[in-house]
């Protein structure tokens, strides 16, 4: 198993602003996108149905950008073990040419779903996000 985990997204007329390019909030989006779906792919059925995670910090750089009808590959993966309830997230968004356009450092937290209180991150649910 990889620690990494990959998704595409093109740039819909939506997703566009006036400056003809991807709106930062599209960029934070597809952050989020990224983390639920590589949460989904990888924790087992159990963890998912007792957590969820919430944001507590974004930290975005961007190089560059997209336009209409472009696509980018987004890569994320957790760089360091949990502190406590919470861990990071870095997602690096390349365009067709390879180049780093935008890059993400989001911390999440824990919460328990059925409380909604915060849990320390323990190793089994932390394990699944680490390469074997």
């Amino acid at each position: 198993m990889s620690n990494r985990f990959a998704l595409s997204f093109s740039a819909l007329p939506e997703h566009i602003d006036e400056l003809g390019h991807v709106n930062n909030a599209v960029w934070l989006q597809w952050v989020q996108e990224i983390a639920t779906a590589h949460w989904r792919a990888v924790a087992p059925p159990e963890h998912q149905a007792a957590y969820f995670w919430v944001v507590t910090r974004h930290e975005i750089d961007y190089r560059g950008n997209v336009g209409l009808g472009e696509s980018v590959t987004a890569e994320t993966f957790i760089p360091d073990p949990p502190k406590g309830a919470r861990f990071d997230r870095c997602v690096s968004f390349r365009d067709a040419s390879g180049r780093e356009v935008v890059s993400a450092r989001s911390t999440w937290a824990l919460l328990d779903r059925s409380s909604g209180r915060l849990l320390r991150v323990r190793p089994e649910v932390a394990a699944p996000f680490y390469a074997a």
